[in-house]
């Protein structure tokens, strides 16, 4: 149940205690007669005290009191309506027969089935008790207690529905502004991924057009290294956007499904469970991998270490070192020269020390 309809069916809850106790103490208690009676008002009393306990904190009374009190209520009715003759019942004499109906819903409000199932025990003892015989006499009890236990199975109907209305409202607007966050965030991807792919195309811009005014030479070495590496962007870019449960794997398999492509011998080593890793941690994760890849001449070993708190993107290639430096500060990146290899780690904490 919503918070809000927790609130409602709360401040229904304090409303029929305020009523109940209206009754009691404004029509009920100037028409007690004997001892009798005055015992079953202390006990309904006493009833509605310790059910307010609960009730004017916008809590439900717990289910040991509730049943509890409604014995004590069943009992109290059952006693004020032992002490009047059966001709006097349901009459103006009458006051315990439709309050203990009223108490029963302040302690089994929440529980709507036993609350009706104890209203029409309450009025059932009063019918017993009343036993008229003669069919006109049966008649006008059946039409009084009839009314009263109808009106007050009405209030709990209405709250219950009135309840459910409001937490079906709740839902709606709460699915709503997930709805609404949803889409602000895929708004907020594309317009990133618009930037994202504005600034690559405006960094491979420059290459095509060297390459179709032949300002630059596709057999020199190093504008295939450039080519290669936008083609790699590119494509990491493209792996960015998809939605996979294992968003940096895929991106790492799309910078070798390319370093493949282009003649490369590549060995990929996966080890961990995939974890949650922001987009631009994982684009300094990958950035470094297609460095190594693109200046790697015929082989590569990539590896993704991932623990409970860290996350390493590694590779050995047969290729020169590049540059150590590290933008951002999330990711720290080495490069080393192993002989004839190069070895290169990029290394992210998601829980920093």
């Amino acid at each position: 149940m919503s918070e809000t309809a927790d609130r409602v069916l709360g401040g229904c809850r304090i409303a029929v205690l305020l009523a109940t106790a209206v009754i009691q103490a404004g029509l009920s208690l100037p028409r007690l007669g004997d001892t009798a009676d005055r015992f079953a008002f202390v006990a309904l009393a006493v009833v509605l005290v310790v059910a307010a306990w609960w009730v004017l904190r916008w809590k439900p009374v717990p289910w040991p009191v509730a049943f509890a009190g409604a014995v004590v209520v069943l009992a109290a009715s059952a006693v004020a309506v032992r002490a009047l003759p059966p001709d006097r019942l349901l009459g103006g004499d009458d006051w315990a027969s439709g309050l203990a109906g009223w108490h029963l819903l302040v302690l089994l409000l929440d529980r709507p089935a036993l609350a009706m199932g104890a209203l029409v025990l309450q009025m059932t003892l009063t019918f017993f008790r009343a036993a008229p015989a003669d069919r006109g006499e049966i008649g006008g009890l059946v039409i009084v207690g009839l009314s009263v236990l109808t009106f007050q199975a009405a209030t709990l109907a209405l709250i219950r529905v009135v309840n459910r209305r409001v937490g079906e409202a709740a839902e709606a607007s709460a699915e709503r502004d997930r709805q609404a966050h949803r889409k602000a965030l895929a708004e907020e991807r594309e317009a990133d991924q618009r930037s994202r792919f504005a600034g690559q195309l405006g960094a491979t811009l420059p290459l095509l057009a060297g390459l179709a005014d032949h300002t630059l030479d596709p057999r020199d070495e190093a504008v295939r290294r450039r080519c290669a590496l936008a083609a790699t962007q590119l494509r990491r870019l493209f792996a960015e956007n998809d939605d996979v449960p294992d968003p940096l794997l895929h991106e790492v398999s799309a910078c070798v499904d390319l370093a493949e492509r282009r003649g490369l011998t590549v060995t990929l080593a996966v080890s961990g469970e995939p974890a949650p890793i922001p987009t631009g941690v994982r684009r300094e994760l990958t950035g470094p991998l297609m460095t190594a890849l693109v200046t790697a001449r015929s082989q590569a070993r990539v590896s993704v270490l991932r623990t409970d708190d860290e996350i390493r993107v590694a590779v050995i290639t047969d290729g020169e070192p590049g540059a150590t430096a590290n933008g951002s500060g999330a990711v720290d990146v080495e490069w080393h020269a192993l002989g004839e290899r190069s070895w290169m780690e990029a290394k992210w904490r998601s829980r920093p020390n």
